[in-house]
């Protein structure tokens, strides 16, 4: 009798700065937020769409971004596959007084993406192309009803500063949001 060795293979998981699209990488984001989107209660900040937008609105944003300057955008690739994404946004040069301090925006991690660390690594990304930009702390917010996104931020050490009641509205409801930062 033949034994049963069946292979449990991991997927490739890796982080890296988007500086151009190549390939499949548009298609793979437009997806992936997409997807992020439509799940509503899954790990993401930053966008305010509750329901994803037509896809040609959502390719000129990601073709748009890549030419703001101030926007460092890192991209999760689960076997190559853009899985997720994270913003740092860094303090414009007419900004003297907060030229101390970058933002944590639009992060975000695919719902059959989700589970391989994928939205700490993007996280650790962008934090380690803070400090290399000599920033002094992180700050970012998330709605109070993401408790994933909550939960992987404060075990990266970011601190909750804030709450706001009326930080979003769902539904024709508000919905609040938490504030935090971290010191680099």
């Amino acid at each position: 009798m033949k034994k049963n060795t069946a292979h449990k293979f991991e997927p490739e998981i890796k982080v890296e700065r988007l500086t151009e699209l190549h390939g499949n990488d548009l298609d793979d984001l437009c997806d992936a937020m997409e997807k992020t989107i439509d799940d509503g209660l899954g790990f993401s900040i930053g966008f305010g769409w509750l329901k994803a937008p037509e896809r040609e609105r959502v390719e000129k944003y990601w073709n748009g971004l890549l030419l703001v300057p101030d926007r460092v955008i890192f991209v999760g690739r689960v076997d190559g596959v853009v899985a997720g994404s994270i913003q740092l946004v860094k303090p414009s040069a007419n900004n003297q007084s907060q030229s101390f301090a970058g933002s944590v925006r639009e992060h975000f991690v695919a719902p059959w993406a989700r589970g391989h660390g994928l939205a700490k690594m993007l996280v650790e990304a962008a934090e380690f192309e803070a400090k290399g930009a000599v920033l002094k702390i992180l700050k970012l917010e998330v709605r109070a009803t993401q408790d994933a996104a909550a939960k992987i931020y404060e075990s990266q050490g970011f601190k909750k500063w804030g709450e706001l009641d009326k930080y979003e509205m769902v539904g024709g409801q508000f919905v609040g949001g938490h504030y935090y930062y971290k010191d680099l």
